[in-house]
């Protein structure tokens, strides 16, 4: 008689510390999965590396263009034809070829859109047109001081 009965508030908050309980060891036990991140930047980094390393421009170009020559028809060469790019472009390139570098980038723009690649192919095409254009600029002003000097 005169015991106190449980009711059911005292079940919802035995319930309620279960929970937590549950809920603070499950995230003890929770590993961290590998994430598996797609391909969102260009592997040219790697190449430009193993570039500045041995420094051949002629045997690394001519090793990329057969590459790009092999490549199965299935295969996305876009990151080929930006590195392609980049070595035509290369300042330390003795050979650099600015038109052709800018036709590589070109065709990524043009032939995969959607690639990681386009955005900064965008920026190289950019300023490789205000070098051309710059060197245009300068021969003018080269054949005026020749027409002037006349």
């Amino acid at each position: 008689m005169g015991g106190k009965r449980s009711g059911k508030r005292d079940y919802f908050f035995l319930f309620i510390t279960g929970l937590i309980f549950y809920s603070l060891f499950s995230c003890a036990l929770v590993k961290e999965k590998p994430v598996v991140v797609e391909k969102e930047y260009c592997s040219h980094l790697q190449v430009l590396e193993s570039l500045e390393r041995h420094e051949d421009f002629d045997t690394f170009l001519k090793q990329k263009l057969d590459m790009l020559t092999a490549l199965p028809k299935n295969r996305s060469a876009d990151d080929l034809l930006y590195v392609l790019g980049l070595l035509y472009a290369h300042p330390a390139n003795p050979g650099k070829n600015y038109k052709k570098s800018l036709a590589f980038f070109r065709r990524v723009i043009n032939e995969y859109p959607r690639s990681a690649c386009v955005r900064e192919a965008k920026i190289w095409a950019g300023v490789l047109e205000d070098i051309e254009k710059a060197a245009k600029v300068d021969i003018e002003i080269e054949q005026k001081k020749k027409e002037l000097g006349k």
